[in-house]
């Protein structure tokens, strides 16, 4: 048996990464989160583009799997909030490397784009 590491098995972690940014939305709702606490309405405000349905699913997903907290509290009307956990905080390096490289290749991105909605 060969100790050689499949990249492209279920377990190996890159892939387990990739499974968890997979969704457009997570990079950047786990940036905005960075940038401190936020209620709901606060993260639409931020994402016009994203449906509420796609908000919730997508935070609903990132408090699963352990990046953000979601806290509700117990008032009229009621009042939730989102923060980053401490693998959130983690994994925000992570998000804040790739916006940088965005932001550096932001030429480069677009001539993709473009491309892409040309096929």
């Amino acid at each position: 048996m060969s100790d050689e590491i499949i990249v492209y098995s279920e377990t190996y972690p890159s892939r387990r990464l990739l499974e968890v940014i997979g969704n457009k939305w997570t990079p950047i709702i786990l940036y905005i989160l960075g940038q401190g606490t936020k209620r709901y309405g606060e993260l639409q405000r931020h994402l016009p583009d994203i449906s509420k349905k796609m908000l919730t699913q997508t935070l609903r997903a990132l408090e699963q799997d352990g990046l953000l907290q979601r806290t509700a509290y117990d008032e009229v009307p009621p009042r939730v909030e989102y923060h980053l956990t401490p693998m959130g905080i983690t994994f925000l390096e992570l998000v804040t490397t790739m916006c940088e490289w965005a932001k550096r290749h932001q030429s480069e991105l677009e001539t993709v784009e473009s491309k892409r909605k040309n096929k």
